[in-house]
This record gives C-alpha cells, sequence and structure tokens, in this order.
C-alpha cells in the first residue's frame, strides 16, 4: 500500500511516495514515518491545492479514506481542507497508524478522526465505505491494479469519487552538471529506478500486465473518469533545512537501493554527495533545489 511506500518513492511520497516502504520486519517504521512526515510538510502547499481540486467533484464529503495513508500525513491535509468530513486513515503498518492517531491526538481532530489496518489487496473489505477515496501511489503496489480499483470502487458511496495519483515526473534536485562526476547523473538514476520498479512490479504477488492507461482502469472499474490534473513541486535553492534534509535522506535510501545498478563512478559521485565534510556534498551545496509533478486522476461513481 501506498506508503507501501514508494516507488517508494523515488520523489519521497511515500510513501516513497514512493511511496521503501517495503513490508519487512527490519524496517524502521519511526524513521520511515518521520520522513513521510518530513515530504508532506514540504510538499503541503502542493496537497492543499489537490485536495481543494478535488472538492470540486466531491464538494462536502462525509467520509474520506486515505488509502496506503503510512503515518497520516496527507489525511491531515485532507482533513483541512474536508473540514466537515470524518477523515479515515487505513494502511497495513500500526506503527505508521499509531503515529496518526497520535498527532489527531495532538491537533484536537480525535472526534473525526480514525484509522483502519487494512492492506491491499487482501483487505479491501476492511476500508469503510466512502465519499472519497484517496491513493497517493499504493495502487503499484497490488499485483493486479485493475482488480483491486474494481474492489475499491464497490466501496464508493453513489456519487462518490476516486483520486488516484500516479505518474508524473520524478522528482529533480541538482543541475544535470553538478561539477563532480559525470554530468547527468540524475538521468542514470532514473533509468535505475525504472528497472528496479519493474522488478518489483514482477514480484508482486498475482502480478498482472497492465498499460498505465489510468483513465481506462477506472472505466474498467465501472467509474466515470472526469479529470486529469498534475500538480508542480516547486522549491527553488536555497533550500530550507527542512527540504535539504529531506533531499539527504532521499539520497541516502537511494544509494542503497540503486548501489548494484549504478556504474561504480556514479556510486562514488554519490558518496561525496552524502559526505558531510565534503564542500560538494548535499550537506553544503547552495544549488540544491526540489522540482516535481504528481499527475492525479479523478473518477466518480454515478448516483
Amino acid at each position: 500500500m501506498g506508503h507501501q511506500h514508494q516507488h517508494q518513492h523515488q520523489d519521497g511520497q511515500g510513501h516513497g511516495h514512493g511511496h521503501g516502504h517495503g513490508h519487512d520486519g527490519d524496517m524502521d517504521w519511526a524513521a520511515m514515518g518521520a520522513m513521510l512526515e518530513r515530504y508532506a510538510r514540504i510538499a503541503a502547499p502542493m496537497y492543499r491545492e489537490v485536495a481543494d481540486w478535488l472538492g470540486r467533484w466531491v464538494p462536502e464529503p462525509g467520509v474520506v479514506v486515505d488509502v496506503g495513508s503510512g503515518p497520516g500525513a496527507v489525511s491531515f491535509s485532507l482533513a483541512e481542507s474536508f473540514p466537515k468530513a470524518r477523515i479515515v486513515a487505513a494502511d497495513p503498518e500500526e506503527a505508521l497508524l499509531e503515529r496518526a492517531r497520535d498527532r489527531a491526538a495532538a491537533e484536537g481532530l480525535t472526534d473525526r478522526f480514525d484509522t483502519v489496518r487494512a492492506a491491499l489487496p487482501d483487505d479491501i473489505d476492511d476500508v469503510p465505505e466512502a465519499d472519497l477515496l484517496w491513493l497517493c501511489r499504493s495502487l503499484h503496489h497490488v499485483g493486479d491494479q485493475g482488480a483491486a480499483l474494481s474492489a475499491l470502487a464497490r466501496r464508493l458511496a453513489p456519487g462518490g469519487a476516486i483520486a488516484l495519483l500516479e505518474g508524473g515526473l520524478s522528482a529533480r534536485y541538482l543541475p544535470r552538471d553538478i561539477g563532480i562526476g559525470r554530468p547527468g547523473l540524475a538521468s542514470r538514476l532514473e533509468a535505475a529506478d525504472e528497472e528496479w520498479f519493474a522488478g518489483m512490479r514482477d514480484g508482486l504477488d498475482g502480478s498482472q500486465s497492465a498499460t498505465e492507461d489510468w483513465p481506462a482502469l477506472l472505466a474498467a472499474a465501472g467509474l466515470r473518469h472526469v479529470a486529469t490534473r498534475s500538480f508542480l513541486l516547486d522549491l527553488p535553492a536555497p533550500l530550507s533545512e527542512d527540504a535539504r534534509a529531506h533531499v539527504v535522506t532521499e539520497f541516502t535510501r537511494r544509494r542503497e537501493m540503486q548501489a548494484e545498478r549504478l556504474a561504480p563512478d556514479d556510486v562514488a559521485t554519490f558518496d561525496r554527495l552524502l559526505d558531510q565534510d565534503d564542500p560538494q556534498s548535499l550537506y553544503r551545496r547552495p544549488d540544491l533545489f526540489a522540482l516535481s509533478a504528481q499527475t492525479v486522476y479523478v473518477a466518480v461513481k454515478d448516483a
């Protein structure tokens, strides 16, 4: 589930996304939760823009479910944009749901914030019926994406909507030529991410190849696709300390993921970028930025 958690996420979304967090016993859920929460903080303006846009199709939802919520980082943006809604964070990891409940208590939202331990696709029936289902890079961690969408469509109230965040453009953080190593590191890293993603998809239980035509997949689930829009996260240099810390965490994770797929000289460049004592490191560079585009597809269930 999203925040099953990334492609997880090459751009930090979750649930990194992804969107890690592969579900294994060795996962440091506290670190994963903190990473996802930090990304949601720096991307908060973008998520508010997404939620406000979704209000065109579900102006006053009674129940909003964040499917693959992780620690509920985006759930709280949805709570802010839909102040009359009951918000439900659904995720398979109890440690992350506990973080969500703690934050709800701290923000005085316990009267309209719930959590459900549920993983796609096995626990779809545990997801409550909703007026809005939000899936942020969670669907691509399900083997049969079409079947999962059809099952989720049955959890929608008449007139309700599914908002599916998939695709878009991978995040970029540095110029093409960073002054060390071969220019074009980001493009080579993106190619390695694609190779990793294909292997991840092939290894999922019940994996089915599907053209990533999300409007068509939503239509096949019995929904009416009504809109697609991409939202920009644009944090120019110089980055805030919070955003810089996110980028360092993201590069650390991706160096661990992709070291075997990258050429030795690119791994050496990564190591310099992550060396706090190196003047060219991510900790010191004044040219560090964050730029990505997130694409959201909306489909409604006819009343």
